[in-house]
């Protein structure tokens, strides 16, 4: 399955801005929402190939929303890859629990839109 469609659920509108502007340019159809509870909504009301979900959100945590969608007995969303971007410190154990359910997690210090565009495509062969 090629990755066409993203959601991004970041609430930092520089990070957002610089992430969609670059996937965009990649050829990706991206819809962004900027707190967690809209993040959960639209992932449940939509179909996404790649969900890039932030930790640290307002309203609901990113690890919130992928227990919600993904930790249940159901996976709610079976088709949809998802990448982890945080710049939070997380203890091991809540790192190991959001790994997981992800199919990536990424410090979003050390990743360029460039980079994330490279680990997209990694995921997409997969």
């Amino acid at each position: 399955m090629a990755i066409k469609t993203i959601l991004c659920i970041e609430d930092d509108r520089f990070i957002g801005e610089m992430y969609v502007r670059s996937l965009k340019k990649a050829g990706y159809d991206v819809d962004w929402v900027v707190d967690g509870n809209d993040g959960l909504v639209t992932a449940r009301n939509k179909p996404y190939d790649l969900m890039l979900l932030d930790v640290m959100l307002p309203e609901r945590r990113g690890t919130e929303i992928l227990d919600a969608l993904k930790g249940g007995a159901e996976d709610l969303i079976p088709h949809t890859k998802v990448i982890v971007l945080t710049n939070f410190e997380q203890d091991d154990a809540s790192r190991i629990a959001m790994q997981k359910h992800a199919d990536a997690y990424l410090i979003k210090a050390e990743i360029t839109p460039k980079r994330l565009i490279e680990v997209i495509h990694q995921l997409d062969t997969l």
